[in-house]
């Protein structure tokens, strides 16, 4: 009885060590399953790292208005990442201000494929077919944007809107869009140079005139306000005064 108790005892000890093996042995395979799919994403983790600072780099240039040196960096990052919604609205940026319209337009919705929420990128992509006179399309982008209500610069598409709708003629339209722009951001040089020109528009100078020497104030070196200034003395029969604002126009370029 002994010795069989013995023997039960060893066949025990048997089955234990075997299954200890068995297990050990499946961990090491498990381990070596899985060890592929940590290598690929610490590579893609470094990918991505490297990537954003190529993006990184390009926007620097962006900065300096660099847009050849910029797009080169972009082209490099998105070879490396092109998964990244930021990247894919730097490179439209940087095709819209070469004016490559339909890349720029191609990249804005890529951008917004991958972060459907990218308010900026949306904006973007309205300001492109305002280039392109896709009014409407413009107008559905504009719209969606200043429906965000984490957008943090609701000013920009109330001001295109604004833009968008003195292109049509329709003026009532584009004064309350630039008065709504005012209404959050009431030194926005954009909101009062458009609100400006569309107050020329209609004839009514005088407001034209307060108006675009508001902007001129916020933004004392563009140009483009200036000139706009010095047109509406000129229309109001200032001479003297409209010659005064173009040759302060002429000493700035």
């Amino acid at each position: 009885m002994k010795s069989s108790s013995f023997l039960d005892e060893t066949k025990l000890e048997k089955r234990e060590t075997a299954m200890k093996r068995y297990l050990s042995g499946c961990f090491v395979m498990l381990m070596l399953a899985l060890l592929p799919a940590a290598c690929a994403t610490q590579q893609k983790q470094a990918d991505r790292q490297r990537a954003e600072a190529t993006r990184d780099l390009g926007e620097a240039y962006m900065g300096q208005s660099a847009h050849t040196k910029a797009l080169r960096e972009f082209l490099k990052a998105e070879s490396i990442y092109p998964d990244d919604p930021y990247l894919q609205n730097d490179l439209g940026l940087a095709y819209q201000a070469k004016g490559n319209l339909d890349l720029a337009v191609q990249h804005y919705l890529e951008a917004l494929e991958l972060k459907p929420d990218y308010s900026p990128a949306r904006n973007n992509l309205g300001s492109a077919y305002i280039e392109q006179e896709n009014w409407e399309t413009a107008i559905e982008c504009f719209n969606a944007v200043k429906e965000d209500l984490l957008y943090g610069t609701p000013h920009f598409p109330m001001t295109n809107l604004g833009f968008v709708y003195f292109k049509l003629g329709d003026y009532d339209q584009s004064i309350n869009y630039y008065r709504e722009a005012l209404e959050i951001a009431p030194n926005f040089p954009m909101a009062h140079h458009g609100l400006g020109r569309t107050y020329m528009a209609m004839g009514n100078y005088e407001e034209a005139v307060k108006t675009l020497e508001t902007a001129v104030e916020n933004a004392p070196n563009e140009i483009p306000i200036q000139l706009d200034l010095g047109r509406a003395y000129k229309l109001m029969h200032e001479n003297n005064k409209a010659f005064e604002i173009f040759t302060r126009a002429a000493q700035i370029a």
